[in-house]
Parts: C-alpha cells; structure tokens; sequence
C-alpha cells in the first residue's frame, strides 16, 4: 500500500519533494534538506526564525478547570539548560522536534486549524484531505530551535488504514471536534484510543480541541464546553476551544502545545543524555519514501 502525503512544508517556505530548486537526499530526513540558489551555489536549510515564533514566557492555559498542566513557569532544570544553550548560539537542531499527530472526524476543522496557525489563512471552501499532510513550524523558545512536525490526518474511513500508520511516535495528539456537533465530541474518545494504540502509555500529551465556537451562541458555548471538559478530564487531556475562522485561541493554543513538548524534550535530554528524536528514528518515513527508495535501487540495478 501506498501512503499518500499531500504535501510538507516549514513555516512560509514551502518544502515541497517536486518544487523546483529544492533537493532532499531522504524524503523523510529534515536534516538534508537544502535549496539551491543559482546566484549563491548551496544555502542551508531552513531561514531565520520569525520573531512571531518566539516564546519567552510559559504560555497559560485555556481555563485551569481544563487544565492538567497549572503551573505558571519553566520546570528550574529547563531553564538552566535553556539559558546554558542559548548562550553558547547553537545552531538549528533537526532533534529537537517533535511531533504532533491531529486527528478527528471527517469535516470537523484539522486542516483549518492547522492552516489558521501555520499559514495564518482561513479557507471557506472545504477539501477533504487525502491520506496525510504535514507541516513543520519552527519556534525559538528561550533562545533555543524547535520545531514542531504537525501531522494532519484524513478523518475519512477509507483513509483510516494509511493515517493510522503515521500515529505512530507522536510526542502531541490532538483530538479535535466540532463544537456545533456534538457527535464529533462523543467520537473524540475512539480517535484517541486509535492514535494511542499507536504509542505507549503516558508518552504523548494529549489536547482536546474544540473548532467553530465562533457558530455558537454564549449559553450553548459554555454548556457545550462543560461538556467537553467532562470528556478531557476522562481522556486525561486539556482542553481548548478555538475558531479557525476568526482566530480566537490559535496561536495561544499551538504556543502551549510548542512549549510543553519542548520542555519534555529538555529534560528528557537531561535525563538520558542524548538528544530527544522524532518517533522512534525512521518511524515518521512514509511508505511513499521507501517506494522512492525501492525504485532508485532497482534503476540503478538496470543502468548497469
């Protein structure tokens, strides 16, 4: 089976395998990607970060009633490892990444939201994403690289089997859900299980995100966030509610999920004294790569 990947892409440059002067020497290696210049000869890859990417202070929750997380700043040993990096200007580290899994059903906003933090767009008219997508946003949290690897997952049944095999080695699950649907909520529950049998216990953190508040009136809105914040609390997640459509909640949203990941990955360094990697090593790599791969040798067996 084929997987398919609709596109890649980090920040406002695009990282598309086919755009035009841009080579990879592994479709599911971020490290080896370059752009060619035809003025300047080879350039590394990616550009500065953007200064609307930076984080300083620890960013606050929705509501604490929805929260797991309460504290209000930086875990002391992060800190201490983040002001020791910063200072020494280390270069952009392709592990220190992680990566984020947004799952739900068909039609409740993945891309949108998405697409509302990546690209700061709203589209009206809906696409159905077909098999897999993904985007790479890049921070500078307390003078340190990190990137987050946003996977956005096909809710169509059919695409179930291709999306599943991309849960695996998530550090984020998202689960999202339509808050002018409350079937969407209800089916919230059986998305994650799917995305954790994927991945061991207490490994991920997981984010209960509701999209479209903006549809609802004030009463239904809170009554459909108690609701909501009964079902986080069951799936031991947080719980956000945000409007791809206006905006409200985004960035504070995609801001909390970037620092929580990046603190577990300090100090998971800290810990084990190796640097924090995406998944499992080659487990993000998707089927289609390896097709690449298995097509390359086989040319190279009949050039000969």
């Amino acid at each position: 089976m084929v997987a398919i990947v609709t596109s890649c892409s980090s920040d406002n440059v695009r990282a598309h395998n086919c755009s035009k002067g841009l080579s990879r020497r592994n479709p599911g290696d971020t490290s080896s990607v370059v752009i060619m210049d035809n003025r300047n000869g080879m350039m590394p890859f990616p550009p500065p970060i953007s200064r609307d990417r930076a984080i300083c202070e620890f960013p606050k929750c929705y509501t604490p009633e929805a929260s797991l997380q309460l504290k209000k700043d930086w875990d002391n040993q992060a800190r201490e490892a983040c002001n020791d990096r910063a200072a020494r200007h280390q270069p952009w580290d392709r592990q220190k990444m992680s990566k984020v899994v947004v799952v739900g059903d068909l039609n409740v906003g993945k891309t949108c939201l998405i697409n509302r933090f990546c690209k700061n767009v709203f589209e009206r008219d809906y696409k159905a994403t077909i098999g897999v997508d993904f985007e790479i946003e890049r921070f500078e949290i307390s003078g340190v690289p990190f990137s987050l690897q946003i996977w956005d997952t096909a809710g169509q049944e059919k695409f179930k089997c291709i999306a599943s095999a991309y849960y695996r080695g998530a550090q984020v699950i998202i689960t999202v859900f339509d808050m002018a649907d409350i079937k969407s909520l209800d089916h919230t529950r059986q998305w994650l299980q799917e995305a954790m049998s994927e991945n061991e216990n207490d490994s991920c953190f997981i984010f209960l995100v509701g999209t479209k508040n903006d549809l609802l009136p004030t009463e239904e809105r809170e009554r459909t966030e108690r609701d909501a914040i009964k079902i986080a609390t069951e799936m031991n997640a947080e719980f956000w509610a945000v409007s791809s459509k206006t905006g409200e909640n985004i960035e504070g949203f995609f801001f909390r999920v970037a620092a929580l990941a990046f603190e577990r990955c300090i100090l998971k360094d800290l810990e084990g004294g190796a640097p924090a990697s995406i998944g499992r090593g080659d487990s993000i790599k998707s089927d289609h790569a390896k097709l690449e791969e298995a097509t390359s040798q086989e040319m190279k067996r009949n050039c000969c």
